[in-house]
């Protein structure tokens, strides 16, 4: 029996999943992420801990295929990492420096790729060829997944779902430079900056009004609860969600689009709503895209680190 581990490398935590070979996670467990010092103690102690499960669970090295690893910033596809600047890491070679630690291969790639890997593979993507999978939360982001594989891109932007420009009268400005981006429409923070700019402009009545902090989870509970006000406010949004998902489908035509983020906890009062509104804007061929909901949560990450390792091996 050949194992493996997927590691999804976060600001806060490090996800550690061991696998068997047919995908199925055995084990998973979180060690802190220590970002101090340029992050040099984070592939130490990922070490370490790959290194206490093989021992624990008396798996020789030689039946290890290795370690994918998602992390929050650019990789090369010779494992180099050009800064993640939410762990303090400079420029290094990944699959050298864990693969000194550790004796094994490693294989690394974005999170947001990972997950996207990790959905198509074993979770709302499952007997797809080509799935989009989106994030919506503080952010929108996401991959796009062509035929089993992850669309990188010529230089490592693919699948940037969240700065696909949307037609609209107040073209804002993006963190990125750009101005239109739907991340600056359809994303939880956009969600509730439209939701107090509406409650300024307006005497609208809403339950919202007066409260000093809300959050989207708020806006959708008002909406779901059948206020109109909220619901005007997130059928905007989903509006340009679905504009820019019609545009990323008449480029990438994927089988399927999932929905995954904290936004995603809404359920098919999201699904039903992002889909409808995308049916108005896609290209007529586009018209057998279905739609459906993450469902690794949190371990998406973990799960399209691991595939990432083992598709190139059984190529």
């Amino acid at each position: 029996m050949k194992y493996g581990f997927g590691v999804d490398v976060g600001g806060t935590t490090v996800k550690i999943g061991l696998f068997d070979r047919t995908g199925m996670l055995l084990e998973r467990f979180e060690i802190p992420t220590h970002t101090e010092n340029g992050g040099a103690r984070i592939l130490p102690e990922i070490a370490a801990a790959i290194e206490g499960v093989l021992s624990r669970r008396l798996i020789a090295k030689e039946d290890a295929e290795g370690i994918g690893v998602g992390v929050p910033g650019p990789v090369a596809p010779d494992g180099t990492v050009n800064r993640c600047v939410n762990l303090n890491w400079g420029v290094f070679n990944l699959h050298k420096d864990l693969g000194d630690l550790t004796g094994l291969c490693v294989k690394a790639g974005n999170d947001a790729n990972c997950a996207a890997l990790g959905e198509h593979w074993k979770g709302g993507g499952m007997g797809c060829r080509s799935t989009v999978f989106v994030t919506l939360g503080t952010g929108v982001g996401g991959g796009v997944i062509i035929d089993g594989k992850v669309l990188e891109g010529a230089h490592g932007v693919g699948g940037e779902i969240g700065h696909i420009t949307v037609n609209t009268p107040n073209p804002y400005p993006c963190t990125c430079g750009k101005r239109g981006c739907v991340e600056q429409y359809a994303s939880a923070n956009a969600i509730v900056r439209q939701t107090k700019e509406r409650l300024t402009a307006s005497d609208e009545a809403s339950v919202l009004r007066g409260r000093r902090d809300f959050t989207c989870k708020d806006v959708f509970a008002a909406a779901k609860g059948g206020e109109r006000f909220a619901e005007s406010v997130l059928e905007q949004a989903f509006d340009y969600l679905g504009e820019a998902l019609a545009s990323a489908c008449c480029v990438a035509d994927p089988e399927r689009i999932i929905l995954g983020g904290g936004m995603s906890k809404a359920g098919e009062y999201l699904l039903e709503r992002v889909e409808r509104h995308f049916k108005k804007y896609m290209f007529h061929a586009c018209k057998g895209t279905e739609f459906s909901l993450a469902a690794l949560g949190n371990d998406a990450g973990m799960y399209g680190a691991y595939r990432l390792l083992t598709m190139e091996e059984r190529e």
